[in-house]
């Protein structure tokens, strides 16, 4: 039996409450997955969600992307889940997933950090189709009420 995974969206910030960082403190929308928040677990890399900030356009875009509308133009399959947090150019580097759909089940697999060509030890996860439409169409509303 494959393992469901339960999403969910909810504001963020880069550095939660700390004001001094204020100028560089990003909000997003953050992709909660079984309780536990993607932008903490590869915290590291210190990209943040693509979701939630940004034009309306490139929020648009994005939940198209992950709603399967449109293929991201760069990568077959693959798509930019976190981004740079300053200006969410892809040129900074980002983090990828591959993201399928059979049925009524979503699965992000092969999580990738594109600008060092390196695998990470993350995932899959497989969500129920709407439950992961809910969460997607969330974090877009989270992004346009800000």
């Amino acid at each position: 039996m494959t393992n469901i995974n339960f999403l969910e969206t909810r504001l963020a910030s880069r550095y939660g409450d700390d004001v001094s960082k204020e100028k560089n403190n990003t909000v997003f929308a953050d992709l909660i997955i079984d309780s536990v928040s993607l932008f903490q677990r590869l915290k590291e890399y210190d990209f943040v969600s693509a979701f939630g900030w940004g034009n309306d356009e490139h929020q648009q875009l994005i939940t198209d992307y992950f709603l399967f509308k449109y293929p991201f133009e760069f990568k077959y399959h693959r798509y930019p889940i976190l981004i740079c947090p300053q200006c969410g150019d892809l040129e900074c580097g980002y983090i990828s997933v591959a993201i399928d759909k059979e049925s009524d089940i979503v699965e992000w697999s092969n999580f990738y950090l594109e600008h060092n060509n390196q695998p990470l030890n993350i995932g899959p996860f497989q969500f129920k189709w709407d439950n992961y439409k809910s969460a997607i169409e969330k974090a877009y509303e989270i992004g346009r009420l800000r």
